[in-house]
């Protein structure tokens, strides 16, 4: 089996999407043969870090992308925030990206030289896809995901909506009316969709070539459980991701200053961003000084190492979409406390941690003070957490073994499997 993978967003060094593109693109190239079409300026750490068994092609659209990306950014007020902004503002850029490889690739897919097209990224489902209608045309099979996306705000955050500069949220819908936007879903062959609320805004008529298929993943070499965690009388809670309003870091301090029982304990946060001078003025105010600590922003490694150190995750994110640093954690066993809301609440289930519905940030903080509190009286629990949450990041989550799921996709795409893949299978 052959395939073209479309993955404009991929590259080993940079954070959230594009580290997943890589990954996801280098679990499938151990597969089946492989050639990705990735953007030009992926091209100096890919070429460092090596693809595995992946060909690649680089592809330039900095005629576009270069202007809107500098506009994008003038309009976000940076790059922190405004992400639905940043996301308008790819449209352009990614029509030119799939044009570039249409006319490089077009030539081989006439003659049958791939089974079928998979575009990897980008992952949101308001940037369409030409090549699905042009794929169609040509009866060559188009895989599209898996996407991720349609994650309402809880309307008790609208304070944190305004904070992150979504003003463009309320117009999300209007890529409806975009060209290709119908097409892309109507066209492709099978469409991943990671978690329920993707699922939930993906046209009803599309649904039975529609699979349920997480985007997230781990390298279990990077975040490999330790092979003992010892039990010690303070407990360390580990935050890790942007300091940005939506994950509501400060719910996790404020949780340790809301109960004095936690502050024999420590709660380290790793990460930075614009949250960074509110939280050290809490920790202030709240005498937190010897009990919670703000490290900055660390590396993939050094974040393992981290969740291999720490016994338990406060992850208060009131709007993740995929949770990376969820499976990550799950993969070094730790035990997770996370809201029950967009990925996290897809990824945790009673068996392998803990979930807190999802209410408004006093209601968040009182939740968090409490489980946080008994995880920490309960080590046998924290352990059982843990080593499910790890067996099931392997088996579920590894980037190989999504890479084999992926397989599986693309065999039911090809007429070679006639019973439709379910990625979760027993869980």
């Amino acid at each position: 089996m052959r395939v073209l993978l479309l993955a404009n967003d991929c590259n080993p060094q940079w954070p959230s999407l594009p580290v997943v593109g890589y990954n996801a693109c280098r679990g499938i190239a151990e597969h089946v043969e492989v050639v990705v079409a990735t953007h030009v300026r992926n091209r100096q750490n890919i070429t460092a870090a090596g693809f595995g068994n992946a060909k690649v092609e680089y592809l330039d659209n900095e005629y576009i992308a270069s202007p809107l990306y500098k506009i994008a950014k003038l309009l976000r007020g940076g790059e922190s925030v405004g992400w639905t902004t940043n996301i308008a503002m790819q449209y352009p850029p990614y029509l030119a990206f799939e044009w570039e490889a249409w006319k490089r690739f077009n030539g081989e897919l006439k003659a049958g030289k791939f089974d079928l097209v998979h575009r990897v990224t980008p992952m949101s489902p308001t940037l369409p896809s030409p090549m699905a209608r042009w794929m169609h045309k040509m009866k060559v099979p188009f895989i599209l995901g898996p996407l991720n996306g349609g994650l309402r705000w809880p309307a008790e955050f609208t304070g944190e909506l305004k904070k992150e500069k979504e003003r463009l949220t309320y117009l999300r819908d209007a890529y409806k009316l975009l060209p290709y936007a119908r097409s892309t879903c109507s066209k492709s062959t099978v469409i991943l969709a990671a978690f329920q609320h993707t699922l939930d805004r993906l046209p009803a008529e599309d649904r039975d070539r529609m699979i349920d298929f997480p985007e997230v993943g781990i390298n279990p070499n990077l975040f490999e459980a330790p092979a003992e965690r010892p039990v010690k009388d303070r407990v360390t809670f580990l935050y890790a991701g942007r300091l940005v309003p939506y994950k509501c870091p400060d719910v996790a301090v404020l949780a340790m200053a809301a109960n004095p029982n936690l502050r024999k304990h420590k709660l380290i946060l790793a990460g930075d961003g614009p949250e960074m001078p509110v939280l050290q003025q809490i920790v202030k105010e709240k005498n937190l000084e010897s009990c919670v600590e703000l490290i900055g922003r660390r590396t993939q490694p050094e974040v393992g190492q981290l969740m291999r150190d720490a016994d338990i995750l406060a992850f208060p994110s009131i709007r993740e979409l995929g949770a990376g640093v969820v499976v990550e954690a799950m993969a070094t066993g730790l035990a997770c406390i996370v809201v029950n809301y967009g990925g996290p609440g897809g990824l945790i289930n009673p068996s392998n941690g803990i979930t807190i519905p999802l209410g408004n940030k006093p209601h968040l903080i009182q939740h968090f003070a409490t489980e946080m509190e008994a995880l920490a009286n309960n080590p046998p629990r924290r352990a059982s957490l843990g080593r499910q949450a790890h067996e099931d990041a392997l088996r579920m989550y590894a980037w190989g073994a999504k890479g084999k799921k992926t397989v599986e996709v693309y065999e039911w795409a090809l007429g070679k499997r006639s019973q439709k893949p379910d990625f979760y299978g027993n869980r």
